[in-house]
């Protein structure tokens, strides 16, 4: 039997080994971290060849790359679904928070253990390319509160942006307390804090 053949949709279409070495990885590095995962430990639990992954990604760093930015349209995916239910541009901007509190109730092997893009760049060392995704994610974030917050004070550039990054602070504080606590409560506090924020201005 090929690799290819191991896994199957409930279709019963092969599944790409890319798709389930991604899909191990995040598992893995998720669950027990970068460092510690090993490429034996993924091959395995992806059910493929160490050569197809090889044949996939050129290393382990282009790997976590690509898990960075799996992660990264995994989370926009939360966030428009989020958007689309919005109504106006408070809503947008608790769209954010809520986006952040679905993936801390996704059923992690391990437990929720904070926000995995923060969690591997703690791992990289300075320069490393990973770090840069992490930093692009956190960035788009912010301008994507930014932009709603913008809507809500088109007059006044300057308080909109400082809220902005008031916003993104508190969110981000939120996700690192509720990864060391392991659950969601802190961002959904954090929800109801950037709520009556909102409500001032």
């Amino acid at each position: 039997m090929s690799e290819t053949d191991v896994s199957t949709t409930g279709s019963g279409r092969r599944r790409p080994a890319r798709e389930r070495l991604l899909e191990a990885a995040a598992r893995r590095f998720y669950a027990d971290g970068v460092a510690a995962t090993g490429i034996d430990t993924i091959t395995a639990e992806a059910g493929v060849a160490k050569m197809s992954l090889y044949n996939n990604f050129s290393s382990k760093a282009d790997l976590v790359r690509a898990y960075l930015d799996a992660r990264h349209e995994e989370w926009l995916g939360l966030y428009r679904a989020r958007l689309e239910q919005a109504q106006g541009p408070r809503e947008g901007v608790l769209a954010v928070f809520d986006a952040y509190a679905d993936h801390a109730a996704f059923a992690y092997e391990h437990g929720f253990r904070g926000c995995g893009l923060l969690n591997a760049a703690a791992e990289l060392p300075a320069g490393d390319e990973g770090r840069a995704v992490v930093r692009a994610h956190k960035e788009e974030v912010e301008r994507l509160i930014a932009g709603h917050v913008e809507q809500l004070l088109p007059d006044r550039p300057e308080e909109a942006q400082a809220m902005a990054e008031h916003l993104s602070f508190l969110l981000e504080g939120a996700m690192a307390r509720a990864g060391l606590e392991g659950d969601g409560d802190r961002v959904q506090h954090a929800r109801s804090l950037a709520a009556t924020l909102l409500d001032r201005l």
